[in-house]
């Protein structure tokens, strides 16, 4: 994807990212620090987050790693301590972690639907306890502050054997459009992503072959969603007026049918 920002529109800001250690994640705390944030990077692979933070400081970026655990709540917790400490008080946070572990319902997979319900929802209100604090404060002091959690667009649509996984990014889609309900009116901007098939690792984890086929045919027959798509979209929500509350994107690749 062409940049559509430029400048740095972003500078001043302090972003925190999950699941940062590849694809969305890393692309994304990449172009945040690129456009003047600084960025604080979760995840729990200590040796990716320190290669997209070597990359973030090599482009003159600021970028602090955080080998985190987000199904952890005290360790979430300890990590928004120190990001405010050592960073400033967090005002964007691109609540991102997440697992897609395909499988049809009578298979019974029941560690595979605890594990999606752990990272995909736990996960999610862990980082949204450990943050919120943070945005509340900034946004009172006149800031931007934005919360932007990461769904799919398989929180609508009805696919086969995605019933767990479908049902956490529900979840996540929805609950989004309660917390603008209370957090609006105090100017915390709060929007969910919703992408269709992005080239990253997550198809990695289905086992499924059904699954395993309907996703390679789609990498294989249409131009994918990039990982570079996503953080541009994001840096965008980020970086309009702060009057202005992008609340639900969703984005697809252009020929993606499903």
């Amino acid at each position: 994807m062409s940049t559509l920002l430029s400048a740095s529109p972003l500078a001043g800001r302090v972003a925190v990212v999950s699941g940062a250690s590849s694809g969305m994640g890393a692309a994304t705390a990449e172009r945040l620090a690129g456009l003047g944030a600084k960025v604080a990077v979760l995840a729990r692979r200590q040796d990716k987050l320190d290669e997209v933070v070597k990359s973030i400081e090599a482009a003159g970026g600021t970028a602090l790693a955080f080998a985190v655990d987000v199904t952890d709540r005290d360790a979430v917790q300890a990590a928004a301590q120190q990001i405010a400490s050592e960073l400033g008080t967090a005002d964007l946070v691109f609540n991102n972690a997440g697992v897609q572990l395909i499988s049809g319902i009578e298979e019974l997979k029941v560690d595979d639907w605890q594990r999606q319900i752990d990272l995909n929802v736990t996960g999610v209100m862990n980082v949204i306890a450990a943050f919120l604090p943070q945005l509340t404060a900034a946004a009172s002091q006149g800031r931007p502050a934005d919360l932007i959690n990461t769904s799919s667009i398989a929180a609508t649509r009805i696919l086969e054997k995605f019933s767990i996984y479908s049902g956490t990014k529900a979840y996540i889609s929805h609950l989004t459009r309660l917390l603008r309900v209370e957090l609006g009116p105090k100017m915390v901007r709060v929007a969910t992503i919703e992408p269709g098939m992005v080239e990253t690792e997550l198809p990695d984890h289905v086992e499924d072959p059904d699954a395993s086929e309907l996703m390679a045919g789609l990498i294989r027959d249409i131009d994918c969603l990039q990982s570079a798509d996503i953080a541009e979209t994001v840096a965008f929500m980020a970086a309009v007026p702060r009057h202005v509350n992008l609340t639900e994107i969703t984005i697809m690749p252009t020929a993606q049918a499903i």
